[in-house]
This record gives structure tokens, sequence and C-alpha cells, in this order.
């Protein structure tokens, strides 16, 4: 059976329509919410992106302590061996973070793709996924990005999701707040939902079409 197709309107950096492009139903017409998958590349992603650089430090590793506060009868306190107990204040951690913590997940490549497909045809669904004819820039120029952003209608927090040859728009956008800019081999469900637009090439498209297929 021929895959169904759903046609997206190509608009160039000026804003205007130039064509369109179709693409898959399977990939960018998903209608299901499939919350479970969205939630877990979500999950996936931010936890396999934390440092676990958190450490206290055990008894042994508090400096001092190595001289017993008082004798151990007669003084009418509690029996002290250091004053690097944990009970003490300045004392050694019992069950912090060492430093060696592990927060790695992960998700079925079916599960993700999935997920990628929903988040992808929720842009769609709302508009919200601008196809251009090019991304590329003859020459290096914020002002020419922001342009362009404005003329293509895309607000807020724009997603730009860009090829190896875009180097001249990598560079051009960079330094913009609102913009996040994804390498076409890097663009991830967190990405997608994270941001308000989504802003990707007409041959790109058709890349990452072929990836989730």
């Amino acid at each position: 059976m021929a895959d169904k197709k759903i046609t997206l309107p190509v608009v160039s950096l000026a804003g205007e329509k130039v064509g369109d492009v179709k693409v898959s139903a399977s990939v960018f017409g998903v209608t299901d919410a499939n919350e479970q998958p969205v939630h877990d590349a979500v999950v996936t992603q931010l936890a396999n992106a934390r440092q676990a650089t958190a450490k206290t430090k055990k008894r042994h590793e508090v400096s001092g302590g190595g001289k017993k506060p008082w004798r151990q009868k007669g003084t009418g306190r509690a029996r002290a061996g250091s004053s690097r107990s944990p009970i003490w204040v300045g004392g050694g951690k019992v069950f912090g973070p060492d430093g060696n913590q592990n927060y790695t997940v992960s998700q079925n490549k079916k599960a993700h793709a999935l997920a990628m497909k929903t988040v992808l045809s929720q842009k769609v669904a709302e508009k919200k996924l601008i196809v251009v004819d090019s991304l590329a820039l003859e020459a290096i120029s914020t002002k020419n990005v922001v342009a362009a952003l404005n003329a293509i209608k895309a607000e807020g927090k724009v997603a730009i999701v860009y090829g190896e040859k875009d180097v001249n728009l990598v560079y051009s956008a960079q330094n913009l707040d609102n913009v996040t800019l994804l390498g076409l081999g890097n663009v991830s469900v967190y990405d997608v939902l994270n941001a308000n637009v989504v802003v990707i090439a007409k041959e790109d498209v058709k890349f990452i079409e072929g990836g989730l297929k």
C-alpha cells in the first residue's frame, strides 16, 4: 500500500510562498497523542544530560577531628570520639552523593521514533513547522536572519534545523536569544517541544522523513 502524503507549503526567507513539498503522513501526520513515548523521550534526554558532579565529603574525608573532643567519662556529656562525626555540625555526610552517580536511562529506537513523529506532527497541525526553500545565506548577518524570521512569521522561541552547508546561518543566528540552532543529525523530541516554531529547509525535511520511516 502506498504511503499517504500530506502537503506542506514552502516559503522563501522573504516570506513568499515558492512551492509545496509532499511528506509522509506516517511521519508528519500522526494524530494519536502518544503521551508516554513523548514523556519518556524527554526524560531520557534530560536525565542523560546530567553531569552527576555533585559530591559531599564522608566522615573520613572531612579535615580535622583527629583529637577526641573530651575524655570518655566524667564530663556529663555524651561520649564523642571525633568532631567530624555526621551528627556534629561540620561533620561528614552519611548518604550524600559521591560523584559517581549514574542517571543514564534509555529508550528503544521504535518508541523514540514514534515520539519524534508525534511532536513533529503536532507542529505541523499547529502550523508551527515552517519549511523554507533554503537556509543558505550569502554573508554572515544577524540583521538578515532577524528580518527573515520576521518575514516568515517565526515568533517566540525558534528552533532552526541546519545542515552542514549552512555555516553563514549558524554564525549569524548564534547570538540570538530566542533562537536555538539544531544540527540536522541532532534534533531531539525535547528541542521540538520546547520551541514555539521549528524552521527547516525543504531538503532537510526529506532527510528527517527518511530517518523516521
